[in-house]
């Protein structure tokens, strides 16, 4: 089997993918369900109900609020509480609403059947088509960042799509939500495959997975043997192979340039397999995206597991059906120890973003003393962008940013590659982080005054 990969950088964090072998199960119904309005990269969406409302399974509770944004639709029935402010997973108190869950009532237009819809079945379905309804169903990137998918779908007219490629790489420690999902809904991801295909009118789909995951590789290599339009692409472990310039990287060999540039304008659109299988549930069953799979895990977790979790449900829930947060010091991540976010409180909620709740102990957690920097340019040989980390980090503390602009630090992924391999422990992608930020508010400035 040839593997493929990225050709800059990368690194080789231990896995501990504890939960691979875990089937997936229903998380069971918080009794209050909060969502915040920003799930999304754009705007925030604009709240539809009021305290008093009455909302069943799938209302909309928040419409898109601009062109890049997306809907809101409740994953309970039940009574809004408030439109209040909620700690999130930025850790920061945003907008949200707030509902107190009373049964579990759906809306009739949603289809729940498990009867497999093809694409074949549905002539009707235009490109158009496919794409208003992932764009009405809120359906938005499920590997984290959260952009809206019908964005994607419509690439600007300097760009033109050629492929599909979908991330089944999940390269990050820990998590397993996105295999699982393949090893379980491995028809549906095919079928959300073949309708982002149309919608972005092209003629090549590739799945990219990561050759730890063998059994997903060989599942998926069966049920599409006999259509050329689609190949599964093994890569090697290695991360962030789930980059989406990485990934491009690895499956097509083409380079997408620096920022403003994104994967299409090399012809290629990324899609990851929890937003291919919410295509599908847009698309073919009518249900808004309100629920996801998350993985919960961690080393002293009794009983990690991956769950089905409707958005709004408490992290402290589902950690609690796991076995409860361990003894002793912990960090909560959103996400996993290598671009998760530490959170402060274990009720922030799921979010569409929302792949994993890791615990790690303080044994794992806590950071070593900082030496100085020895010179050695490891951090420069891990970086899958070509960077200069250590640089980078140097510009940003020292607040030289017009210097850090120049050195391309807004084409920094934030993977964690340099911090990870520093002899020295220094808190690299802390400060580019934190500069990256700031030479973005003043790119975003002189952009305004153009």
């Amino acid at each position: 089997m040839k593997l493929h990969t990225f050709k800059i950088g990368g690194v080789h964090p231990e896995e501990n993918k504890l939960t691979s072998d875990v089937i997936t199960k229903v998380a069971p119904l918080p009794q209050q369900a909060i969502f915040p309005l920003s799930q999304h990269i754009g705007a925030p969406a604009k709240p539809v109900v009021e305290k008093g409302d009455k909302v069943k399974v799938g209302t909309l509770i928040a419409e898109a609020g601009g062109y890049v944004s997306a809907p809101i639709y409740s994953s309970v029935s039940g009574t809004v509480l408030k439109i209040d402010n909620a700690i999130d997973a930025t850790g920061y108190r945003t907008p949200a609403i707030i509902i107190n869950v009373e049964g579990d009532e759906w809306e009739e237009s949603i289809d729940r059947s498990d009867k497999l819809e093809t694409l074949t079945a549905h002539p009707e379905l235009t490109p158009e088509e496919i794409v208003e309804r992932a764009k009405r169903a809120g359906v938005t990137g499920m590997g984290g960042a959260g952009f809206p998918t019908f964005v994607k779908l419509c690439p600007p007219p300097t760009a033109k799509a050629e492929c599909i490629i979908i991330n089944g790489v999940e390269c990050e420690p820990y998590i397993t939500a996105d295999y699982r999902l393949m090893m379980e809904h491995a028809d549906e991801i095919l079928v959300g495959l073949e309708l982002l295909m149309k919608a972005a009118k092209v003629e090549k789909g590739y799945i990219g997975i990561e050759e730890n995951k063998p059994e997903a590789i060989r599942l998926l290599e069966e049920k599409t043997a006999n259509d050329p339009r689609i190949e599964i692409v093994p890569l090697k472990t290695k991360y962030p192979q789930g980059g989406e310039k990485q990934l491009v990287d690895a499956v097509i060999q083409r380079q997408v340039p620096a920022p403003p540039a994104i994967p299409v304008n090399v012809g290629a659109i990324v899609q990851n397999v929890g937003t291919a299988f919410a295509v599908y549930q847009a698309v073919m069953k009518n249900k808004p995206l309100f629920e996801r799979y998350t993985t919960v895990t961690g080393k002293r977790l009794a009983n990690p597991g991956n769950f089905l979790v409707r958005m709004g449900t408490p992290m402290i829930n589902l950690i609690d059906a796991c076995g409860g947060i361990p003894e002793g010091d912990n960090k909560l991540l959103a996400g996993g120890p290598m671009m998760g976010k530490a959170l402060m409180s274990a009720d922030v909620p799921i979010c569409k973003g929302t792949n994993s709740v890791t615990i790690l102990s303080d044994e794992d957690a806590h950071r070593k003393p900082v030496h100085p920097c020895i010179r050695c340019a490891k951090c420069v040989s891990a970086c899958p962008m070509g960077l200069e980390p250590y640089l980078l980090a140097s510009l940003s503390e020292k607040q030289m940013y017009e210097r850090a602009e120049q050195e391309e630090i807004v084409s920094c992924i934030a993977c964690g590659s340099c911090q990870f391999t520093c002899p020295s422990h220094r808190p690299i992608l802390d400060h580019i982080v934190q500069g990256k930020a700031a030479v973005m508010d003043i790119i975003r400035a002189r952009n305004a005054k153009k």
